[in-house]
């Protein structure tokens, strides 16, 4: 069946994923305008929830908090923070983790998170603080019985010792009581089968959800990528080269390849997305109606 320029299977129509989005705290009033236009469009798609990033060294812990007020006031949707162990005490990240509590916050993303600067800076634990994610899951579930959704890497943490090393992480993560893992975004659909293979071979108990990441500028794009070490294959680059003045056909282009790499894993059994929409709606929205997902008007 035809949807736009896209063909979608019968079976993925019929039978639609659960999809979630991510959205960032705002700096301006013109990115702020933006945001809200953008859960806006995306609410009535009726996601499983919608996360709000928490910026490097805790750095937007005021804003994510106003976002995710905004939400619980604005709209029906499930609204989940992300919380980091980054440059906070204990004492700091329970107290905001008992505001969420009582704001009716049930879900949260559990990160180390990022010292500020480049993605590669060096992490250096806060003295008073959770060291990493298995330590602040385990912290945060003493204090309440939140659903803790962790993060995991197809392609490898940039910052891990080896790939084996990574995935004890997860697996102390998944032990210290995560059930759900989001994965950094990536292009070949190999890496995350083969990630998910590894997975269940070690005995990791844990939903993986891949995050998906609409391409809306490859030039950003490449460089989100090499600071993550997430692989971009030449077929994909190919498929951007001469479009740095054509916005409409990037747009096109993007679009169909988040809906090709969502149909290929929907084939292997993947049954919800999560989508880094940078505060933009059309491309999620485009790619979500392709796959069937509609929502409510």
């Amino acid at each position: 069946q035809k949807i736009g320029p896209f063909t979608v299977k019968p079976e993925l129509i019929m039978s639609a994923p659960s999809v979630s989005f991510e959205f960032f705290p705002p700096k301006t009033a013109e990115a702020e305008a933006s945001l809200w236009r953008s859960v806006e469009r995306l609410a009535p798609l009726s996601p499983a929830f919608v996360s709000v990033t928490y910026g490097a060294d805790g750095s937007t812990r005021e804003r994510t908090h106003k976002v995710i007020e905004r939400i619980l006031a604005e709209t029906t949707l499930e609204a989940v923070p992300h919380l980091t162990c980054v440059g906070a005490s204990k004492d700091e990240v329970n107290e905001l983790a008992d505001s969420y509590w009582h704001l009716g916050i049930r879900h949260l993303v559990a990160l180390r998170g990022d010292a500020e600067g480049e993605a590669d800076a060096n992490y250096v634990p806060h003295d008073n603080g959770y060291a990493y994610a298995s330590d602040l899951v385990e912290g945060l579930l003493v204090r309440h019985p939140f659903e803790l959704i962790v993060a995991a890497y197809p392609e490898t943490h940039p910052q891990a010792l080896s790939a084996e090393a990574d995935l004890e992480n997860l697996r102390r993560k998944v032990d210290a009581g995560a059930r759900r893992a989001i994965t950094q975004f990536f292009f070949d659909n190999a890496v995350f089968l083969k990630f998910r293979d590894r997975v269940a071979a070690a005995g990791i108990d844990v939903e993986l959800i891949p995050g998906i990441l609409p391409v809306t500028n490859y030039k950003t794009l490449a460089r989100f990528a090499d600071q993550c070490g997430t692989s971009l294959p030449q077929s994909l680059s190919d498929l951007f080269v001469g479009l740095d003045d054509d916005p409409t056909t990037r747009q096109q282009i993007a679009a169909h390849v988040a809906v090709s790499q969502a149909e290929t894993l929907g084939r292997e059994g993947v049954r919800n997305f999560h989508f880094y929409t940078l505060n933009r709606a059309d491309l999620s929205y485009t790619v979500c109606h392709a796959l069937g997902v509609r929502g409510t008007k």
